[in-house]
Parts: C-alpha cells; structure tokens; sequence
C-alpha cells in the first residue's frame, strides 16, 4: 500500500471526522482521481515535441498517456481538426497516491519562488486544479536533457459534500497553500 493512502487510512480519515463532525467514515471526503493534462500548441508546427511531451509525461505519471487530437479546426492558430495538440492522463488508486505523494514531498518545493498554491482554485464541487510551468520540477525529468519547457495542469478529483472539506483534505495530505487565507 502507499504510503500516503495507509496515512490516510490509519490517522487523516480519523482527524477528519473529528474535524468535521462527521459520524460515518464514508461521509469523508476522499480523492477520485488525478488527471494530468498537457497541451502542447507548439506541435502544430514540430510533432517532435508532442513526442517529447508523451515521452516525459510517462515517466512523470508511470503510465502512458493519451494523445488528445483537436476537435475543430482554428484558422488562427494553423490548428486543423484531427491533428494531434496535447496528452493526457488520468491516476486512479495506487498511482494517484503515489504521484500525489511525489508531488507534496519532492516536485512542489523545487519549483522556483514559490510561496504556495492558490486555495481560490477549488470549483465548486471540491475539485482542485493547478497549473505547473515546467515538467522539470518532477525529479524523473533531467533538467539537462529537456529540450523544452512544457507546463501542465494538474486536477485532483475529491468526492466531498463541500468545498471546505475537500481544502481540509489537502491540507491533511499536506498540500502547501499560500497562508492568510
């Protein structure tokens, strides 16, 4: 079992019904997913990068991504419908608690002058969603060998009954949000 999902079982699931006041352990929220998305507009001119990007995101995630296509043409961006734009992934189950762990522990404080996540980027629902600038703030990618800098957005899925629970989740996990807020 990974080590941040027996954490949760064994001592955040607990503080959490205190916490909350909540009677059932089912009633507390949990994490669905994670999705990993990347999309790559500079492959509309060089496919190698769209390689590049499928390749990196594997060793980030541990699994192969899918390569999303575009669904209608733009003219301004020279986009035709059908072209490859962009990869994804979606974690479910050990993945996700091993990647969500590797993010807190090891990509969050390498990147550069960070002062911690945004709390306001919850939607309604408890899902929380951020952006990465760089792929090389996860230790699997080296630095000398990345030819580009290629973002991604990060979406954690968390079944909650309200906004505030799931930002007490994350906050169990560990997730560094800016403080004042």
């Amino acid at each position: 079992m990974s080590r941040l999902k027996e954490e949760y079982k064994n001592r955040i699931l607990s503080e959490l019904m205190k916490s909350l006041n909540y009677k059932n352990p089912h009633e507390v929220p949990k994490l669905k997913k994670i999705v990993l998305n990347m999309g790559v507009g500079e492959a509309v001119q060089d496919p190698k990068i769209l390689n590049e990007a499928v390749k990196d995101m594997s060793l980030i995630s541990g699994q192969r991504p899918l390569v999303t296509i575009a669904k209608k043409a733009v003219s301004a961006f020279k986009l035709r419908k059908g072209k490859p734009i962009g990869c994804k992934v979606t974690l479910r189950d050990k993945q996700m608690y091993e990647f969500l762990d590797r993010l807190i522990n090891f990509a969050i404080p390498r990147i550069r002058d960070f002062r911690g996540l945004n709390p306001n980027s919850f939607d309604n629902f408890g899902n929380y969603t951020f952006g990465v600038s760089e792929q090389t703030i996860f230790p699997e990618i080296s630095y000398d060998k990345a030819k580009h800098s290629l973002g991604m957005d990060i979406t954690i899925r968390i079944k909650s009954k309200k906004r505030k629970d799931a930002i007490e989740l994350l906050r169990a996990f560990g997730m560094p949000f800016k403080s004042g807020k």
